[in-house]
Order: structure tokens, then sequence, then C-alpha cells
């Protein structure tokens, strides 16, 4: 709106903006008013003699067929009319304001004259045979519709000559370019008609002349004409044909009809130029070259298509997310050719777009940082989402702060909000960043947009429903496991109870110092632990943590290995290999549970190992690595690493991205998929981190990251 204000500011206040002569002034009075006679009309003519000139030559030139030659001022007028001298007075005088217009390398003004007046006559034509009353007032919208384009290459004729060397005979994006540098010359061409106290139906008809026709069909009938009459003296042949449809449709005339009148037109054009001192020129057909363009166009929308249905095949095979996003991205990037994007995904629960880059992706940590609320309601972002539009950054001057740091961190000057969205609900945004020259072919890849947004919406809907369902089965599944395991404690108890109950028997039984006392201490702790594991059972899918202390990582591992090495290891021909650093911080947890973890994982290994390997356990200080959870303020840097490592056959790629929910196993029916679980979800609670690596070749690796207590070392 403020680019539209400051080009009508300039042009009012340019030196070199056109005003009609005084004498045309009351000449246009005394032909609006009734009382005015053709004597009087003839004497205000006469005081311009170039104008007398023109009404005589007029009034004698083959155009009017006159048998007898008019030599008498007053003679003309009384045979030409009030209208006709009115009109001719206004053209002749634009024509002697535009007189010292030069052409340039990209405006011809030749052919720009030969346009408007083939405009101006068709008009006249198409008033006659609609029964418009003032034929002359249509004549002379015809002649003043494109009248603007004189104006934009006046005052700005390096911008305006790069625009129309840019869009050829695309008005489309002529017209686009136009509204970039204020507004289009449709509507400076209706100011400037208001402007000279034209009749308001001339400005409506120069204002309107490029509206679609499903609006022109309702309008009054001197914008309909001059609108059809346009499309009928374009430079070329395929758009004549399309102003013959036009003209069925608008005023049902026939295509033998529409073709006579454009074909009488052509024929006196010449003529009426030469009474009216215009140097015209007939622009050359570009019907050839028009449909070498169509044809192009045409191959390259097969080639889009071709690239979409390749994407949406590549999402009906992607899984989870991530995949979904790196699709959409590379798909962006080829089909619009767009140096740069982001994701903004819609989450119901805060109201807000979260953004999203896709693993690698530039500045993927910056993005995804970024949240726009959905109230913020002068977000562009914002605007796409609830209008379910694309909507272009050019478009408007009043983008909000967030909108032009967006186009920043998308390296470009501009930007194109394409919304996400499937039966009524939100799914997000895709901000594409756009250069300078890029924005006015982006108009004609609109549909192809909006069906690559509807798509990539499915699948982020598809990709939310699955998640969901998958968490509503594991929420099943863990009750499950939860009530089954209650009706087991009790059961599982009453033998425990007696095995301790021997055990301290025989500890009686046996010598203070014999060598079998730390074995039966040692069973008396792992009997307390299957009660642990057991009582955890009931409460799975809400994992507790146990009575907290400081532990010391390595004397855990220690005293665990020695146990699993006996009973597990050994009889399966498994070695086992230590490396424990020294001097580590110790980890703030309950040693149950941390013996449960390597436990799980050794014995996972084990078990995967049938002929026998090997097993390496390794702990080390890490200071450089920082763990961050969603519900964490603060960074932990640091912290102790433990690695388990085997040389086993390696897990299944199938399984490996689901490694860590229930019920997920390699090992056959006899194996319910629980260990990986529980050992994910202490982790978790530990507030660590654990991830897996597995391959043929290398085995398999787990790698946990535990946040130390202090900063001081362990016992060690």
């Amino acid at each position: 709106m403020n680019k539209e204000k400051n080009i009508f500011q300039k042009l009012k206040r340019s030196k070199n903006l056109p005003s009609l002569p005084q004498v045309l002034v009351k000449l246009i009075e005394a032909c609006n008013s009734d009382k005015t006679t053709l004597k009087e009309l003839s004497q205000i003519t006469a005081k311009d003699p170039s104008l007398a000139s023109k009404v005589l030559r007029l009034v004698n030139s083959p155009y009017m067929g006159l048998r007898d030659p008019v030599t008498s001022l007053e003679k003309a007028v009384l045979y030409l009319g009030a209208d006709t001298i009115k009109n001719m007075a206004i053209s002749a005088s634009v024509l002697q304001v535009f007189s010292q217009t030069k052409s340039g390398a990209h405006f011809n003004l030749s052919q720009f004259w030969w346009h408007s007046l083939l405009c101006a006559l068709i008009s006249r034509r198409l008033a006659k045979l609609t029964d418009y009353k003032h034929p002359e007032e249509a004549f002379l919208s015809g002649l003043l519709h494109d009248i603007a384009k004189l104006i934009f290459w006046i005052h700005f004729p390096k911008e305006y000559g790069l625009l129309l060397s840019e869009s050829g005979v695309n008005s489309e994006q002529l017209i686009a370019g136009e509204v970039r540098l204020g507004a289009s010359h449709a509507e400076v061409g209706a100011w400037l008609t208001r402007r000279w106290n034209l009749d308001p139906l001339m400005a409506d008809a120069v204002h309107y002349h490029h509206e679609p026709i499903e609006d022109i069909a309702h309008a009054f009938p001197l914008v309909k004409i001059v609108h059809v009459a346009n499309v009928l003296s374009q430079g070329n042949s395929v758009q004549s044909a399309g102003g013959r449809e036009i003209a069925q449709t608008v005023f049902g005339f026939s295509p033998s009809l529409v073709e006579g009148i454009l074909s009488e037109a052509k024929e006196e054009i010449l003529d009426v130029a030469r009474s009216m001192d215009i140097p015209v020129e007939q622009p050359p057909d570009l019907s050839a070259e028009i449909q070498q363009e169509s044809n192009e166009e045409l191959l390259s929308q097969v080639k889009n298509i071709s690239l979409l249905y390749g994407t949406l095949d590549n999402l009906l095979k992607a899984d989870g997310q991530e995949a979904i996003l790196t699709i959409l991205e590379r798909g962006l990037k080829i089909l619009f050719d767009v140096p740069s994007l982001m994701f903004f995904l819609y989450d119901p629960g805060k109201e807000i777009l979260m953004g999203r880059s896709p693993k690698g992706g530039y500045l993927e940590t910056r993005i995804n940082e970024l949240v726009v609320p959905v109230r913020f309601e002068s977000s562009l972002l914002i605007q796409s989402l609830k209008q379910n539009r694309i909507l272009n950054s050019r478009a408007t001057s009043d983008l909000s702060i967030a909108d032009k740091q967006i186009a920043q961190l998308l390296r470009t000057d501009g930007m194109i909000c394409i919304p996400l969205s499937v039966r009524h609900q939100y799914m997000g945004v895709i901000a594409l960043g756009v250069r300078a020259g890029q924005t006015p072919r982006f108009p004609s890849q609109r549909k192809l947009m909006e069906m690559f947004a509807y798509h990539a919406a499915v699948s982020l809907y598809v990709d939310e429903l699955k998640y969901r369902e998958n968490q509503r089965i594991q929420a099943e599944r863990m009750e499950a496991v939860s009530t089954m395991a209650g009706k087991v404690v009790h059961e599982v108890n009453n033998p425990l109870g007696i095995i301790k109950n021997y055990l301290k028997i025989l500890g009686l039984k046996l010598p203070e110092r014999h060598p079998s006392q730390e074995d039966i201490t040692i069973i008396n702790e792992e009997i307390d632990r299957v009660y642990q594991i057991v009582c955890q059972l009931t409460t799975f899918s809400q994992p507790d943590s146990g009575d907290s202390t400081e532990v010391d990582v390595n004397s855990v591992i220690l005293s665990q290995m020695k146990l699993l090495r006996q009973s597990i290891l050994q009889p399966l021909g498994i070695s086992d290999h230590l490396s424990l650093g020294e001097g580590l911080a110790k980890v703030l947890c309950d040693p149950g549970r941390l013996k449960q973890v390597l436990s799980n994982l050794v014995k996972n290994a084990a078990e995967a190992m049938k002929n026998g390997g090997n097993i390496y356990i390794e702990t080390r200080g890490r200071d450089d690595f920082k763990i961050k959870e969603a519900d964490q303020q603060d960074d932990v840097s640091n912290s102790i690493e433990m690695i388990v490592r085997d040389d086993g056959p390696g897990i299944p790629e199938a399984i490996r991205h689901r490694l860590f929910e229930p019920f997920i196993s390699s090992k056959g029916a006899d194996h319910r998929g629980l260990g990986l679980t529980v050992v994910h979800n202490i982790v978790k609670e530990l507030k660590g981190s654990i991830i897996c690596e597995s391959g043929g070749e290398t085995g398999t690796v787990f790698k946990i990251m535990l946040p130390a207590s202090t900063a001081g070392p362990g016992s060690g």
C-alpha cells in the first residue's frame, strides 16, 4: 500500500506528467454541456490551428467516405458531431503531449500506437453492435487503455525496459512487475484519466481491462467492450484467437462476426492513423514463438509432474518425520529451484509453529529453535496457515520482524509460504527462500505447489497417526506387562524367601572365613535384585528411579562382571575385556539399576554369540560431551561414558531403528524383547543417553553417557 501511494505522489510532483491543453479543457466542458451549439464548438476548435487542421483532415479522409470535400470548419463540426470532435481533440492532445517520447530497445512507440488505435477502432465497432449509446467514448477508452505504459516508460525507463524484456508477451508477468514498482499500468491509467476529468466510466474501462473474464462478465458495457477489444487487438494470432472465444462468451458473437470486426478494423487503421498523425507500425506475429513457448511449458509441466510423482513415491516409502522432511526438501529444491527452505510444523498442544530442518541441513540447530505462536497474526507464516493460501512476501511491504529474520536465515531477500493442512487440521508451513528474479514465474507454478503441499501434509498426517497408534499400542503392552507381573510377584516372592533362608542356614554351618561365604553374599544380593526387578515390572510403564546414591561405575562393573563371567560368559566360551578409566567422577543413581543395565547388555551380547566371542567394556570421563534433555534447563558437560561392544553378528537393519521399543527382538519366540527397553528407560531416568552402532563386520556397540554427580574422582 505504501508503494502504491508513493508512485502516485511521485507522478503528481513530476514535471513530465502530461496535462491537457487549455483549449481542450474548454472544449470538453462545452461538449459536456447541452446548451453548447455546434457553432460555439467550431469557434473553440478554431482557436487551436493544429486541432482545426486535424478535424478537416479527418472529415475529408477516405475513412469518412464523403463525395465532396469540406472546407469549412463549422460544416466539419456539424458533420462529425460533438462526441467525435471531443474525442478527436482529446486524442490529438494526447498524441501531442507524448510526441517527444522516444522508442527504446524494448519499447516500440509505433507498435504501441498500432495496438492502441486498433483497440479503439474495435471498441467503437463493438459499441455499435451492442447498441452502446456512446461509441466515441468507447473509441477514446480503447485508445487510452494502455496510456500508462507511456507514463512508466517516461518515468522509469531502466526498470520498465527490464520488465518489458523479461515479460515479453506475458501480460501477467508484466503487471506483477509493475505492481512491484507501485501500481499496474491499468491502475495508473485510470488515475490519469480521472485526473483529466474524463467520464468516470471511461476510467473504469481503463482500470479493469486486465481483470479475469468471470469478473468482467458482470461489469457495465464499456468495461466489457474495452476488455474484449484489448484481447482482440493483441499482436499475434494466438491471443487474438483467445479474444474470439472471450467475445463469444461476453457478447454471444459468432466467430465469423468477430473475424469480420477484426478484419474491418485492420483495414481502416492506416487511414485513421494518417488523418490523426499517429505513427503506427504493425507488430510482428509472434504466434510461432508463443507456440514454441507453449510447447516448452508443456514439456516442463510433464517433467514437473514426473518429478512430483517420483517424490510422492518416495514419501510412501518414508518411515518417520525425519525421512519425510528430507524427501520433501529434496523434492522442493528440484521442482522449484529454490536455494533454501525451512519447515515449520504445527504443535496443536502449544498452538505454535516449530522450526524444523532435516538432519545436516543449513543452520539445523538454529532453525530447530525457532518458534512462531499461532496468535502472532502479523506473521506471514501464520496468515498463510490460517488462510490456507500460498503467500509471497514480495506482495506485501508490511512484513513482521520475524518474517524478515526468517528470510535472512534463508539467505534470500524474499520467501513464499506454503501452508500444509489436511482434513481441516493444521500440519505446518513450508517457507521457500526466493531470489529476486524468481518471483514472476511462481504464479504459473501455484497449482503444482498446492498439489505438492497437499501430499506433503497427508504424509505428515499419516506419520502422526502412526506415531499415535504406536504410542497407544506400546502403552497397552506396558500395561499388559504390569498386569501380568502383578499376578506372578506373589508367587515368585515365596521361593525367593525360601532360598534366602537356606542360604542363611548354609552360611551359619560354614566357618566365618570360609571362601564360600563371599559367594553366599553375592547370591543374596542377586536374590534381592531379582525381587526388586519383579516389583518394578508391576510399574513397567512408569519406571521408578529407586534410592539414589553416589556410585562408582567401575566398582559396579567389576562386581557385576564377576557374577556374569561365571554364570553366563564362561559356559558359552565368551571372553570379557575390561578397560576402565581411572579417577572417574561418581554417578548419582541406584546401584541396582546400573547393574541391571550392564546385565541386560552383556546378556544380549552373549545370546547373540552362541559359538563364543568377545565382549569389551570400557569407561572413560568426557568433558567435551553435552547431554540436553527436553525438560532440563542446563547442559551437563562432565559425564561418564560406558561402552559395551561385542564381535557378534550385529543387529538386523529391519529392527535397528525400533531397537528400544518393547517386544522387539531378533532372537526368536523365546525372547520377549524387553531387555533393551528396560535399559533405555533406566538410562533416560538417569538423564543420560544411549546410542547403538551395529554392522555385520563390527558387531554391536552400545554407548551410554551418564551425567556425573560431582567433578571429583571416584574411589576406583
